[in-house]
């Protein structure tokens, strides 16, 4: 029993300190889950009319979209793989933080929309989720810290809901609730039962994102289920010299071609333009909408578009390892993409229970604390 009781109070400290984290966590995260399906309602400019003429290439689409930010840098630019589709060119900055999109007719070169990452309702959703709408340096420490101290709670909540007899596991499944069942009542099975069945897949979302907050552990974990590649993205500089940046003007605009034929199947193709001559010239391959494990990652030298191979998890999917493939999954499954609409829809309603629980917990604790004081005054 007194096992128990320090289970306990550790169980209650913990919850009061990250039980508002762990509130907005959650319902930001249920606002999250479905933003792909919600965006694509009423994001009818990135679609066009098909054409029989040629596309744009990188350097044309990088040049159009510098005109509308010249003094910004560019990220990169987004080919899709169908003739219906805009081309999404990508600005951003780290400080000041600068996230916008220019998207052009592929056709044309028209400009079509431009659009402002860090504003909007999604914008404000991911804010609150990654850094509690908080300064980064601040805010993001206080996420990664709560949810490393939640998954402590959900393996003492785990503890705690253990009857001590066998004949009481059926009260611990189920809600039994009479008209004189009272609310203290209705109350702690809300936070016990609720918490046990959530318990499994909390645990899992809580463990995807402190990988994702903190490189150390995602390196460690990698370990310690067998990988032997670098944990973290890697960008790699040229292996052959060039002597000026214009002689990789032509090889470039050759590239995003080669790779659709060498990859029909392949969603989208973002290409990363280089900003000095040392840099090499980085292309992403997205294999599958909505899912990103399965994206290949490709270096090739300026000069003559040679392949570099890489020595990170981040590369071509198809050398992947089994713990590689654990690795990259983690972002897809901490959003529940990897399960389709049903993984999402499951994401959704175990953040939605997960937010009931620093609630009854709190509950909980004000009615064996403060309710007790007033009695026995």
């Amino acid at each position: 029993m007194s096992f128990k009781k320090n289970i306990l109070t550790l169980h209650k400290i913990l919850g009061l300190l990250t039980g508002v984290v762990v509130f907005i966590l959650s319902i930001t995260g249920c606002c999250w889950a479905f933003k792909d399906e919600i965006e694509s309602l009423y994001e009818d400019y990135k679609y066009v009319k098909p054409q029989n003429s040629s596309v744009l290439t990188a350097t044309e689409a990088k040049e159009i979209a510098q005109t509308v930010f010249p003094d910004k840098e560019i990220h990169g630019a987004l080919f899709k793989n169908s003739n219906n589709e805009a081309i999404e060119v990508i600005f951003y900055e780290l400080e000041p933080e600068f996230y916008r999109s220019v998207f052009l007719n592929p056709y044309s070169g028209k400009i079509l929309h431009t659009k402002d990452h860090l504003s909007g309702f999604f914008a404000f959703v991911l804010k609150g989720h990654v850094r509690l709408w908080l300064p980064a340096e601040i805010g993001e420490e206080i996420v990664g810290i709560s949810v490393l101290l939640f998954i402590l709670i959900i393996i003492s909540g785990f503890i705690l809901w253990m009857p001590k007899k066998r004949k009481n596991l059926k009260q611990r499944l189920k809600f039994d609730w009479k008209k004189s069942t009272r609310w203290k009542r209705k109350n702690f099975d809300l936070h016990s039962i609720i918490g046990f069945y959530v318990s499994f897949l909390v645990l899992i979302i809580s463990f995807t994102g402190v990988v994702m907050s903190y490189e150390w552990l995602s390196a460690t974990y990698y370990k310690s289920i067998g990988g032997d590649k670098t944990a973290y993205f890697i960008m790699h500089e040229n292996t052959k010299k060039i002597d000026t940046l214009t002689k990789f003007v032509s090889p470039i605009d050759k590239l995003i071609p080669k790779l659709k034929k060498e990859n029909p199947k392949a969603k989208s193709f973002e290409i990363h333009y280089p900003h000095t001559k040392e840099t090499s010239i980085l292309l992403e391959v997205a294999n599958s909408d909505g899912l990103h494990y399965d994206m290949d990652y490709r270096f090739f030298n300026q000069s003559d578009l040679s392949e570099i191979e890489t020595q990170s998890v981040y590369g071509k999917y198809n050398n992947a390892t089994i713990s590689d493939k654990i690795l990259l999954m983690n972002y897809d499954i901490h959003i529940g993409a990897i399960g389709g609409l049903a993984g999402k829809i499951l994401v959704f309603l175990i953040s939605l229970l997960t937010a009931t629980l620093p609630i009854t917990g709190v509950l909980l604790w004000y009615g064996r604390n403060y309710k007790k004081k007033k009695t026995r005054a």
